[in-house]
């Protein structure tokens, strides 16, 4: 499943369809009907979830860093895909924990009130995504 990255904005460019959000880069290109204003850490989050997902975002952040810095260095290219092979799984788990999360809120939030479509939709969307990795 795809994520909508947030980035420093330090050295980077911005897309036409991106936008600022309090000094990070919010990638609205691959904006998803239905995502609330706040984003994906909007005020839905359950506290466990949230705090999980930014801690190992916090971990991807150093990992992508020595991707960089393993470029800039000239390693091995067996190992810096080795090492761009652990940034996919953990991003993975990323979306995994986001998936869920929207599942227990979002979406039994959306089932409850009557928007039934709407939530199918969401995750249809979610699954063509995922397919076309």
């Amino acid at each position: 499943i795809h994520t909508l990255a947030r980035l420093s904005l330090k050295g980077r460019t911005q897309r036409p369809r991106d936008r600022q959000e309090g000094g990070f880069l919010v990638a609205t290109g691959l904006a998803l009907t239905g995502i609330p204003p706040g984003g994906i850490l909007g005020q839905h989050m359950k506290q466990g979830h949230k705090k999980k997902i930014l801690q190992r975002l916090k971990i991807l952040e150093g990992q992508i860093r020595g991707l960089q810095r393993m470029v800039e260095k000239d390693v091995y290219c067996v190992d810096v895909i080795n090492q761009s092979l652990a940034v996919k799984e953990a991003l993975s788990g990323i979306e995994d924990l986001l998936l869920e999360n929207h599942l227990a809120t979002h979406v039994t939030e959306q089932m409850r009130s009557g928007k039934k479509e709407k939530a199918i939709k969401e995750i249809l969307s979610l699954y063509k995504l995922s397919k076309k990795k």
